[in-house]
């Protein structure tokens, strides 16, 4: 789920509820443009919460350093 599933959600859900004056019959198309607008708001939430989440991470790099300054026959 990212941003733009959000966005394309709610877009589509909002066509939906506010400008298809088309019907279905057995299909109340109002009602999934709700549904659609509320998974879009849903998506958008989880999303920021995730990232918020992602900044706080710590992260450390180690770095391992292996002796060469020996010759090749003193190493082993």
């Amino acid at each position: 789920m990212g941003t733009g599933l959000g966005i394309f959600l709610l877009v589509v859900g909002a066509i939906l509820k506010f400008a298809v004056k088309d019907s279905v019959q057995g299909v109340d198309l109002e009602m999934i443009g709700l549904i659609l607008m509320g998974a879009g708001v849903l998506s958008l939430v989880l999303t920021l919460i995730m990232q918020q989440q992602r900044r706080h991470t710590r992260h450390d790099a180690v770095i391992e350093r292996h002796d060469t300054t020996l010759p090749p026959s003193d190493r082993y």
